[in-house]
C-alpha cells in the first residue's frame, strides 16, 4: 500500500485582496498540516482572487501575487504538506493563469493554464497567454514548465480548471509521463446543471488517463458571478471524494495510489495507448523533490464512501450493516433533483447577495421595494438568508434583531395596489424579521402625471396610458434611491428574466437598483423556488403573496399573463429564441409540442410577440444593474448574450420566403 491524505480546500476570495486571500490560505495550510494532510489543494487565482478581468494589466497587481505566494512559502516552510495554490504569474511580455507547487518553504514551480475560454462568462484569452506543451520558462528564478513532480510519495502533475474540460488537454502527456495524482484547481462558477457535469467529466478524466484526480473549486461571490466551491477527489474512475457546497472549508480523504498503479498495469488499452505515446512522444520534465512529505504511518486504509468504521460489534458483524466494499452506501431519501436545483439557486443568490455586501465595503443594510409581489417576495427571502450567511455566530434571538436592523423594506401603494398585495407584503416582512415602512405615493403619483401633462402641452398630447403607469414605478425607484444613499443600504432590484427579457419593466423604476437578484431568473423558476421555500420555510407570507394576481398593480385589474402571454410559454419562448437561437418561426413549430393542447396559431403569434418585444427591449436591459449569473442564459450584457443595441431583423424575411 502507498497511502497517502488528499484534502481540498474552498476559499471565499476577494479580488486584489491578496494579503487577506493568502492569510486564509496560510491558516488552512496549518490545518491540513496538523491533520496530516499529504497534499493540499487551493482553487485557481487563490491569491488574487477571480476573475481579476483587466485589473492583471495593472503590475503592482501581478507583482503583489508574487509577493504574496512567497510569504505563503515563508509561513509554511515548517511544514512537510505540499501544497499547490493559484495566481497569475508575469514573464516577460506575457501574464500566465498558473498553477504553484509549494513544499517546505520553496516555490517548487509553476503550471501554466492551456486551454483559455472565452465563451459565456469568460474573456481570459483577452489578457493571458496559453501554457503550451513542453513550455520551459523562467519566472524570476521559479520554473514555469510542462511538468511532473516527484515526490517520495508519487509523481504529481498540475494543471488549471479549463484543462480538465477538455479531453485534449495537458493531464494525458502528463499521465503518459508519469503522473498518478492530477491536481486541478478552479474558479469554476455555479449555474443551473454544473454539478452533475463536473461530476461526470472528472470521472471521466480519471478513467481516461488511469489516474487519481484533485478537483479544488473556488467558493463565495464576486460582481455578478458566485462560485459553489466543493470539490472532488476521483481515483480512476472510482468517486472518493464529493466535498460540500456554498461553504468555505477544506476535507480531505485517504488513498492508496498503489491502486493507480495497478489500475494501469490491468488497463490493457491505457498501455497500449501510453506506449504509442512513448514512441511517438516526448515526454514532459520530471522534476524530482528530495525533501520528505508529510508521515504517513499512521494513515488508514481508506473506507468505502459514505461508510463509517463498525463499532460496538462485540465481534458479531451484522452482514447487512457493515461496510461492504461491493456496496454503495446507504441513503436516507432526500430532495429531488428539481428540489435539489432549486436549494441550489436560493444559496447561490444569498451568497452572491451576501459576498457584494461585504467584499465592497460600501453598504450598512439591504433595501427593497415591496410589492407584495412573487418576484419582490422572493428578494426579500434572499436578503432575509444574506443576513444569516454575514452572521454564521449568532443565535436565533440575536438574528433575528440583527434582521431588524439590516433589512428594510418598503411598501409604495397607489390606488390600484390591492388589498391581497399590501396584507402579503406586510405579513412577509414580519415572517423575514424586518422593518417594514407604507409609504404610499398616490399624491405625488397626481402631481407628476400634472407635471408631465404641463409638459406636453406644447405638443398637444396628452399623457399616455402607460407613461401613468411608469410614473409610479418610477416614483419608487427615486425613493428607494434617495432613501439608500442617505442610509449606506444596498438597494436590491426585484426584477426577474423573463419580464425583462420583453422589457415589461420601467427604465427609472422597478429596473432601478444597485444590485440585481433575480433578473436571470424566470418567471416560472421565480414561483417554483417560492413554492420550495414555503415548504422549507413555511412562512405565511409567501403562501398569502401565491394567492395574489401575478401583475405590476399599474393599472385597474391588471395582470402580467393578460399583457404579455402565459408565463410558462414566455419562459419557452426565451428558452427556444435567447437560448437555443431558434428563429421565431422554428419557436412557434417548437412550441406545438411543448403545449398540445393550444392553438398553433395562438403559439405562433405569442413567438412572433416574443422576439419582436426581445429585439426593441435590448436597450432596456443592458442598462440594469449587475445580476447574478445563474444559468447558462444571461442577460448582462458583459457575461453571456452579447448582443448589439442597435440592429434590424431583416434576416428574418428570408426564412419567410
Amino acid at each position: 500500500m502507498r497511502l497517502i491524505k488528499l484534502a481540498i480546500a474552498s476559499v471565499n476570495t476577494t479580488v486584489g485582496a491578496v494579503r487577506s486571500n493568502v492569510d486564509r490560505c496560510i491558516e488552512v495550510a496549518h490545518e491540513m498540516a496538523a491533520a496530516d494532510v499529504t497534499l493540499g489543494a487551493f482553487p485557481e487565482q487563490v491569491v488574487g482572487g477571480y476573475a481579476p478581468e483587466d485589473l492583471v494589466q495593472w503590475n503592482g497587481f501581478v507583482r503583489g501575487q508574487r509577493a504574496q505566494l512567497e510569504r505563503f512559502a515563508e509561513e509554511t516552510s515548517e511544514l512537510a504538506t505540499v501544497f499547490a495554490l493559484g495566481l497569475i504569474v508575469g514573464v516577460g511580455g506575457d501574464l500566465f493563469n498558473a498553477a504553484a507547487l509549494v513544499h517546505r518553504g520553496r516555490i517548487l514551480c509553476f503550471t501554466a493554464k492551456e486551454k483559455l475560454p472565452t465563451y459565456n462568462i469568460f474573456y481570459e484569452a483577452r489578457t493571458l497567454s496559453r501554457g503550451i506543451p513542453y513550455m520551459k520558462l523562467d519566472a524570476d528564478g521559479v520554473p514555469l514548465v510542462d511538468a511532473v513532480v516527484s515526490f517520495d510519495f508519487g509523481t504529481v502533475a498540475l494543471e488549471v480548471c479549463e484543462d480538465i474540460w477538455s479531453p485534449d488537454g495537458p493531464m494525458r502527456r502528463r499521465c503518459y509521463s508519469g503522473a498518478e495524482l492530477v491536481v486541478n484547481l478552479s474558479a469554476s462558477p455555479y449555474r443551473a446543471g454544473v454539478v452533475g457535469t463536473r461530476r461526470e467529466m472528472i470521472a471521466t478524466r480519471a478513467a481516461d488517463n488511469q489516474a487519481t484526480v484533485m478537483y479544488s473549486n473556488l467558493v463565495g461571490g464576486n460582481d455578478g458571478i458566485v462560485y459553489d466551491g466543493g470539490g472532488f477527489i476521483n481515483q480512476n474512475g472510482r468517486p472518493v471524494l464529493d466535498a460540500p457546497r456554498f461553504v468555505e472549508g477544506w476535507h480531505a480523504t485517504v488513498i492508496d495510489l498503489d491502486r493507480t498503479v495497478r489500475c494501469r498495469r490491468e488497463a490493457s488499452t491505457w498501455r497500449a495507448d501510453a506506449e504509442r505515446f512513448r514512441r511517438d512522444s516526448e515526454r514532459v520534465e520530471c522534476i524530482a523533490v528530495t525533501e520528505p512529505t508529510a508521515d504517513r504511518r499512521a494513515l488508514s486504509y481508506p473506507l468505502p464512501p459514505g461508510y463509517a468504521p463498525c463499532q460496538g460489534t462485540g465481534g458479531h458483524v451484522d452482514a447487512g450493516e457493515y461496510p461492504s466494499f461491493f456496496l454503495p452506501a446507504l441513503v436516507k431519501p432526500g430532495p429531488s433533483d428539481r428540489d435539489n436545483l432549486l436549494d441550489d439557486f436560493f444559496s447561490a443568490m444569498a451568497l452572491a447577495v451576501a459576498d457584494y455586501f461585504r467584499k465592497t465595503g460600501a453598504f450598512s443594510k439591504f433595501g427593497v421595494a415591496i410589492s407584495g409581489g412573487r418576484d419582490s417576495c422572493l428578494c426579500v427571502l434572499v436578503a432575509w438568508q444574506a443576513v444569516a450567511i454575514l452572521h454564521p455566530d449568532l443565535d436565533a434571538a440575536a438574528l433575528a434583531e440583527k434582521r431588524r436592523v439590516m433589512l428594510r423594506f418598503f411598501f409604495m401603494p397607489t390606488r390600484y395596489s390591492s388589498e391581497g398585495t399590501s396584507k402579503a407584503a406586510e405579513q412577509l416582512a414580519s415572517d423575514a424579521d424586518g422593518t417594514f415602512t407604507m409609504l404610499a405615493i398616490e399624491e405625488a403619483f397626481g402631481r407628476e402625471v400634472e407635471a408631465t401633462e404641463t409638459m406636453l402641452d406644447a405638443d398637444g398630447m396628452p399623457v399616455s396610458e402607460v407613461t401613468k403607469q411608469n410614473v409610479q414605478a418610477r416614483l419608487r425607484g427615486a425613493r428607494m434611491w434617495n432613501w439608500s444613499n442617505s442610509s449606506g443600504a444596498l438597494f436590491l432590484q426585484t426584477g426577474n428574466m423573463s419580464e425583462k427579457a420583453v422589457g415589461y419593466t420601467t427604465m427609472g423604476g422597478d429596473l432601478e437598483g444597485c444590485f440585481s437578484v433575480i433578473a436571470n431568473l424566470p418567471k416560472t423558476v421565480v414561483v417554483a423556488l417560492l413554492r420550495r421555500l414555503q415548504s422549507r420555510l413555511g412562512f405565511e407570507g409567501i403562501d398569502m403573496t401565491l394567492q395574489t394576481v401575478a401583475g405590476p398593480e399599474l393599472a385597474a385589474d391588471q395582470s402580467g399573463e393578460s399583457e404579455l402571454m402565459p408565463f410558462a410559454v414566455l419562459d419557452a419562448c426565451l428558452y427556444l429564441y435567447a437560448g437555443e437561437k431558434l428563429t421565431e418561426e422554428e419557436v412557434g413549430m417548437a412550441l406545438t409540442s411543448l403545449f398540445p393542447d393550444v392553438s398553433p396559431a395562438d403559439l405562433r403569434g405569442w413567438a412572433t410577440k416574443f422576439s419582436r418585444l426581445f429585439t426593441r427591449s435590448i436597450f432596456k436591459w443592458v442598462q440594469a444593474p449587475l445580476v447574478i449569473h445563474l444559468g447558462s442564459l444571461d442577460l448582462d450584457r458583459e457575461r453571456a448574450l452579447q448582443l448589439p443595441v442597435v440592429q434590424q431583423t431583416e434576416y428574418r424575411e428570408d426564412s419567410d420566403e
